[in-house]
């Protein structure tokens, strides 16, 4: 059976992930405790189901820890699993049920919103770095969309993902970066008034960057770094490995940087993966 587990905070778009799997084709279950999930994946296999979502998260109470130990057991059984844990900034999180005026699934008469979600926070800790962790901060529903089934096409059990994501400190650090390269200090494309509107991926924003020497140097430094240290995180049995690649606004040097590398280590990993947060979250 193919299975794919969904999890992270309330609020960061498992609803969303779930329904987009849900409309590929797979059986659905929300809120399913830990300890049930050895039960139902029984039962699915009984009723021949080849591929299922399953969402897990606080609301299913306790037993977070163990759930290492229960992906162990249903890869044994050769499984196709792929889990993903999704977060967002705690800032994003408050402004998304404050628009909604949901409560939060951990809140109470005596606990604030910010409390619930610190909770919540700890409650999951033991399960936050399992698969691929996706920060969906400032992402469109539509780029949501298309990042949880990118993410669904690599179980865990296959080999380590290789993601370079370029992203725009002024939006702040993104949550699900492993290695976090600033290259503010590069020259930029923004303050050339043709180049302003245009993005790392349009030809004269690279003839622009490419004709400067730190440029070159910063990238190669980055590649290098990442070939050095790219076998050990493959020892470590990752499931992604996601370089995070930063500017001012996310959307010219970063954009560039996440490109080039991208096309550098194809071929490296099982599977490398390009995204850019900014972009992403303009639409873009």
């Amino acid at each position: 059976m193919e299975l794919v587990l969904i999890s992270g905070l309330s609020g960061s778009g498992k609803s969303v992930a779930l329904r987009v799997l849900e409309d590929r084709g797979y059986y659905c279950v929300d809120n399913m405790p830990v300890v049930m999930l050895g039960v139902l994946v029984n039962l699915l296999d009984d009723e021949g189901v080849a591929r299922a979502a399953i969402a897990i998260d606080a609301r299913s109470g306790g037993g977070m820890d163990k759930l290492p130990e229960r992906i162990q057991r249903l890869q044994e059984r050769e499984h196709k699993l792929t889990f993903l844990f999704l977060d967002a900034q705690d800032e994003v999180l408050i402004k998304r049920f404050s628009e909604t005026r949901r409560r939060h699934p951990l809140g109470s008469e005596t606990r604030t919103l910010m409390e619930a979600i610190g909770e919540e926070r700890r409650l999951l800790q033991p399960i936050t770095d399992l698969g691929h962790r996706l920060d969906t901060s400032y992402l469109k529903p539509a780029a949501l969309r298309e990042w949880v089934l990118q993410a669904t096409e690599a179980p865990i059990n296959e080999g380590l993902t290789l993601l370079f994501q370029s992203f725009g400190f002024k939006h702040g650090l993104p949550q699900d970066g492993d290695l976090v390269f600033d290259v503010r200090c590069l020259p930029n494309p923004y303050y050339d008034p043709e180049l302003r509107p245009l993005t790392g991926k349009d030809e004269p924003v690279v003839q622009f960057l490419e004709a400067e020497p730190q440029v070159l140097q910063m990238r190669e430094d980055i590649r290098r770094f990442v070939a050095t240290w790219l076998p050990a995180y493959q020892k470590d049995n990752r499931a992604y490995l996601t370089v995070a690649i930063g500017c001012t606004g996310g959307q010219h040097r970063s954009v560039y940087l996440a490109e080039w590398l991208g096309r550098q280590f194809n071929g490296q990993a099982p599977r490398v993966l390009v995204r850019h947060r900014t972009l992403a979250g303009q639409g873009g």
